[in-house]
Formats: C-alpha cells, sequence, structure tokens
C-alpha cells in the first residue's frame, strides 16, 4: 500500500512539472487600450502601473486600499522600487481614498478627511512630476505621466473648490490659512474678472461642464485644474458703456514647499496659484516651466447660458420694460493693449448670442486667440439705423478713452468690424463719409427760415453727419441689407414694427421739432421710423446712405446668403435680404453661402472669417516691419 501511494505522489509531480507555468491569451486591441488607460479617475480601479508596483512589494491591492497608512510606509521604504513607482501609486492611492470620501454633491461640502486625502494626492504627484531625478520633458511620451497629471489636476480642482469655499470665513487680510491640517498660503493671481478685479464671488470647475449649442468646446491640454471665475453682478445703475467680462477662464495649481521628496513630504505647506490662460500659457512649478491647461469655450458658455439675453432682445425689440436702453461694448476677456480689437454687432432682435459659434470658433482658434481680442457690442434694436448708429459710435469712442486715453496702444488700430444683418449696415456706416448726403432723407419743411434751418442742422447733425472710425481698417459684412429688404413691408414685418415702442426721450427730441417737419399727405406729422421701418428697400435714410463711400484706408468683405436661388447670383436672397442688398461694389472677396439669413453661424463662414482674420495679421505684422 505505501509502495502505491509514493507511485502516485511521484506520478502527480511528474504531471505537474510538465505543465506550464505562465498561460496566454489574446486581447482584443480596444481591451487592450481600456487596460492600459484605465485608472482610479475612468474606471474607479487601480491602474495596471500601481498594481504591479503593489505586487512587487507583495501588498494585495485590497488589503491596501483597506489600510492604506501600513501600505504607504511599506511603499515609501521598500528598496525594491524607484521613486517614480513609489509615488506615483502613492499619489492614486490617496487619489482612491479621496474619491470613496468625497459626498460628489453640490449641497454637501468636502468635509476635512477627503480634502486631507486630495492634498496628499496632489502632493505624491507633484513630487513624482518635479521632484524625482528625471524631469517631465524626459517623460513626455509616457502613459504613466499622463496618468499622474490627471491625478493632480483632478486632486487640485476639488482642493481649490474647498478652499475657495472658505475663504468668506478668512477676512480681508489674511496671508496664510490653516485648513483641515494644511498651511495654505494666499494665492497668487493674475486673473481678471469683472470691473474691480478682485476674488471672484464663483468659481466653477470647469471639467463638469457640458454645453448645448456650442458645436465646439476649445481647450489646451497641459498642467493645472480649470475652472470658470465668476465676478458678482454688476450694479443695475451702472451707465458705462464697457463691460468688463464677469466670466474668465482660471487654471489652478498647487505648489508644495520643499525642495525634495522627503522635504516636500516633511510639511504640510501649499501654495495656489491662480493663473490666466490667455496671458500664460506656461507656468512654472517646482522650478520647472510646464504648459499651461486651460478651457477657454467654458467661461463664454457660462456666460451665455446665465444672461437671459433670449428674452431681453425681445424686450429690446419692443422697447418694453427690462430691455436695454444704451448700447454696451462688452469685452470678452480682459483688455489687452497688445492685441488687436474686434468688434462685433449683431442685427435685428437679437443679442451677442448671435455670435454664439463665431466668437467661440475664433477664441478657440490658438494663432487668433494670440492676436485678436474680441469686443461685442449689444445695443437696442428698436432705435432708427442712424440713432444707434450714433450711440454705437459714442460708446466705442468712450470705451476707446477709456482703455487707452493716449490712443497709441496696437488695440486702438487696425480694428476690425464684422457686421450681421443690420449690424453691418452699421458697421458700413462707422466706416463711411456722410457729407451732406442724408439731409435730403429728412422730411423738413421747404420753407424754414434760415436761422431755423440752422436749428435744426445742430440738433440733428449727430445723426446723419459723420465721418468714419478712426482705427477701423478692416469690415466683413454678413447678410447685411445695406440697400434695404422688401421684407420689412411684408404683412408680419409691419404688425411686429407696429409693436414697437420707441424711448420717451426720442420722441420728445421729435416732437421738440415738429414744425420743422414736412406734413404727409394727410396732414399729419412726420413719423420717426424704427429699426424696422428702416430696413425697408423703400426708406428714404438707407436709400440715401446705401452708396456712401467707405474710408479708402478699409478693405472690406461680404459674405452672404443663398437659401432661395431660382437663377443667377445677382437674383438670389438668403430667404430674408436679396444678393443685390448685401453685394458692395469693391470689396476685397465675398462668399456665397447656402444658407438662410443667419449665415454667420454656418462652418462656411465661420472659416471664411477665420481667414479673413489671418490675412489681417499678416498684413498688420508686414506693415509693422521696420
Amino acid at each position: 500500500m505505501l509502495s502505491l501511494r509514493v507511485f502516485l505522489l511521484a506520478t502527480v509531480l511528474l504531471a505537474c512539472s510538465a505543465c506550464n507555468m505562465v498561460g496566454i491569451r489574446q486581447v482584443a486591441p480596444r481591451d487592450y487600450v481600456n487596460e492600459r488607460r484605465s485608472d482610479v479617475l475612468s474606471t474607479r480601479r487601480l491602474s495596471d502601473s500601481t498594481i504591479q508596483t503593489l505586487n512587487v512589494v507583495a501588498v494585495p491591492p485590497d488589503d491596501c486600499v483597506a489600510n492604506l497608512t501600513p501600505c504607504e510606509n511599506t511603499l515609501a521604504h521598500s528598496l525594491g522600487l524607484n521613486d517614480e513607482q513609489r509615488y506615483s501609486a502613492l499619489a492614486e492611492l490617496w487619489l482612491d481614498v479621496a474619491v470613496r470620501a468625497d459626498p460628489s454633491s453640490n449641497t454637501r461640502p468636502l468635509d476635512d478627511r477627503a480634502l486631507d486625502a486630495y492634498m496628499r494626492s496632489a502632493r505624491y504627484a507633484y513630487i513624482y512630476l518635479f521632484r524625482t531625478s528625471r524631469t517631465p520633458e524626459q517623460r513626455a511620451f509616457e502613459l504613466r505621466q499622463v496618468q499622474v497629471i490627471d491625478f493632480y489636476n483632478f486632486a487640485t480642482q476639488r482642493a481649490m473648490t474647498r478652499f475657495f469655499d472658505a475663504l468668506p470665513t478668512l477676512g480681508t487680510g489674511w496671508t496664510r490659512a490653516q485648513i483641515a491640517g494644511w498651511t495654505i498660503r494666499r494665492p497668487r493671481s493674475d486673473v481678471l474678472v469683472g470691473d474691480n478685479g478682485g476674488v471672484p464671488a464663483e468659481l466653477i470647475a470647469a471639467s463638469g461642464l457640458r454645453f448645448k449649442g456650442l458645436r465646439n468646446v476649445y481647450k489646451r491640454d497641459g498642467f493645472g485644474s480649470e475652472f470658470v471665475a465668476v465676478a458678482a453682478p454688476d450694479s443695475p445703475d451702472d451707465n458705462r458703456a464697457w463691460r468688463n467680462p464677469d466670466y474668465a477662464p482660471l487654471t489652478g495649481t498647487l505648489e508644495f514647499a520643499g525642495d525634495t521628496p522627503d522635504s516636500v513630504l516633511a510639511v504640510q505647506d501649499v501654495s495656489v496659484v491662480a493663473s490666466d490662460p490667455y496671458h500664460d500659457k506656461t507656468v512654472t512649478v517646482g522650478g520647472q516651466s510646464v504648459p499651461l491647461a486651460a478651457n477657454f469655450t467654458a467661461p463664454y458658455g457660462v456666460w451665455l447660458a446665465r444672461s437671459g439675453f433670449a428674452s431681453q432682445s425681445i424686450r429690446s425689440l419692443l422697447g418694453r420694460e427690462g430691455g436695454l436702453k444704451t448700447p454696451r461694448v462688452l469685452f470678452m476677456q480682459p483688455y489687452d493693449p497688445n492685441r488687436i480689437t474686434v468688434i462685433m454687432l449683431h442685427g435685428l432682435a437679437s443679442s451677442p448670442e448671435a455670435w454664439v459659434n463665431v466668437a467661440n470658433e475664433v477664441m478657440g482658434d490658438d494663432e487668433l486667440r494670440r492676436t485678436y481680442q474680441i469686443w461685442q457690442v449689444y445695443y437696442p434694436t428698436n432705435l432708427p439705423v442712424a440713432v444707434n448708429l450714433a450711440n454705437i459710435r459714442k460708446a466705442l469712442d468712450a470705451t476707446f478713452q477709456h482703455v487707452d486715453p493716449s490712443g497709441t496702444a496696437p488695440a486702438s488700430h487696425n480694428i476690425v468690424l464684422i457686421g450681421h444683418s443690420m449690424g453691418g449696415v452699421i458697421a458700413r456706416l462707422l466706416v463711411s463719409t456722410s457729407d451732406n448726403a442724408l439731409w435730403q432723407s429728412l422730411p423738413l419743411r421747404r420753407d424754414l427760415s434760415p436761422e431755423r434751418e440752422r436749428q435744426v442742422r445742430e440738433r440733428l447733425k449727430t445723426y446723419v453727419n459723420f465721418s468714419p472710425m478712426p482705427g477701423v481698417t478692416r469690415a466683413i459684412f454678413l447678410a447685411s441689407p445695406h440697400r434695404g429688404t422688401p421684407t420689412a413691408q411684408f404683412r408680419l414685418a409691419r404688425w411686429i414694427g407696429n409693436l414697437i415702442r420707441l424711448p420717451a426721450d426720442l420722441l420728445k427730441e421729435v416732437a421738440s421739432l415738429s414744425d420743422a417737419w414736412n406734413p404727409g399727405a394727410d396732414g399729419a406729422s412726420a413719423r420717426i421710423p424704427n429699426a424696422v421701418d428702416n430696413l425697408s428697400d423703400k426708406d428714404p435714410f438707407l436709400r440715401a446712405s446705401a452708396d456712401l463711400p467707405i474710408s479708402p484706408a478699409v478693405h472690406y468683405h461680404t459674405i452672404v446668403g443663398v437659401y432661395k436661388s431660382e437663377g443667377p447670383l445677382a437674383t438670389s436672397s438668403d430667404g430674408v435680404v436679396p444678393y443685390s442688398s448685401a453685394h458692395l461694389n469693391g470689396a476685397d472677396s465675398e462668399l456665397a453661402v447656402p444658407s438662410w439669413h443667419s449665415v454667420q453661424e454656418t462652418p462656411q463662414a465661420i472659416l471664411e472669417l477665420r481667414r479673413i482674420l489671418r490675412l489681417h495679421a499678416a498684413a498688420v505684422r508686414e506693415e509693422m516691419k521696420p
């Protein structure tokens, strides 16, 4: 019996020795990619790199997650690991602890335990990136560094959100604060938001935002966590013509004190840096310059989503309470004296929402973003074109006088005007000379005394006497009814026109000149036209202004929509404006786009705008050469 047992045991041992210790299986390409990129942030499980690091020190991943303190000590002192392995693994392990403790709700604050875990994760990631023997540039092609940057950026986002929530308790003169056992140094910042440029009223993590209505979201990959900084609301009685942006991009970074891994781990001391990605392409962290992350679309999207433009523009058109009374020049980013200024003017019954994708595409283009700054003119579209022209010119003059009193900054020269529909008509008049050509459009009595005619001309010269706006050297007109449109005479347009109320002060001004107006056929006093009336192809003002000479210093371009075309381009229309009205002789270029009247939102028109802006930038650079 014993011999049989020995025989069987020997047979089993021989059989096992013939078995392969290593098996093999094929992994589908998609599964391979998912496995390589999987980590705590993407799949809520540890990455393969961290699991392999734990395997080296014989610590089961589940045991380490359940009790991190002894696991952390093992990883920190094991001779079987290099610094990059231990610090990257600890960054992910502490992030796992933080995410599990994070309430992930805007209604519940981040508690001290979760904040401390996020800070430890960010600190280990910081050590991996900046305090190990290799520099980030030397690891540029390694997936592990990409993962660790993500760990750092997410941990920084959650930590900075908690720091911001604590600001009201710190007062105004603080330089250091103790939060969750960490010493937080007052943020260094070059971000300007709102008119005071102080501490934002709100800080929104950009990574959690998704937008409808925006075709693209433009970001820049890099180091740091992306936010939208929101300013406090403007005073309702603020009559300034210009408005600084109330929504600005902000990229946050954390820098930990210490020059070596041990010195960084010895203290819980961190500096907060808030950078403006419009001005800062890089940030210096740990003594090294690295690319700065950015989200350029998020502030723009939040601004539009909260603006209320859709309803306010209708109230403005109808002249109702809550509508806009005077033009505003809205900066899309803090004023930069060295960037070329692009001024956008929307059309009838519209608002800055008319440029929703245009502005986003320009700001999203790296070359254009470095070259240009966008100002959007938001104005009440119920007023006559001549009145809006005068008011907009006054607002723009006041804005340039405010930002550049000497008029010497590059931003005050080589200005680009872009106008859609009625905004294009106003843009063309901003670069035109009227001389005395428009007086004939006024219904003045022929028997006025010379003195009374002089008085009338003095009162009305602001509206009918104008010269090209200084500094403008290029203009782009999109679907603009320079010679009016028969659509303005349609029943629906006349019905809307009859609903429009004009401001009391304007009506009073007209009434004060009633003795100078030529009465109509029925003996009634002349009626002041509103914006809908002005856009008719029968309107005297538009007919008189259609052929005013454009400044020879201005290069101009047209973009027209072709929605209804039963023959040649000359007889086509965008459904609202005939081609014959939108076309301008002498234009540097003209593009016809298959589109309804809102041609500015089409990809073809946006590509053309970007082409023209690049052309303009190249021309300016050539002009500036010595």
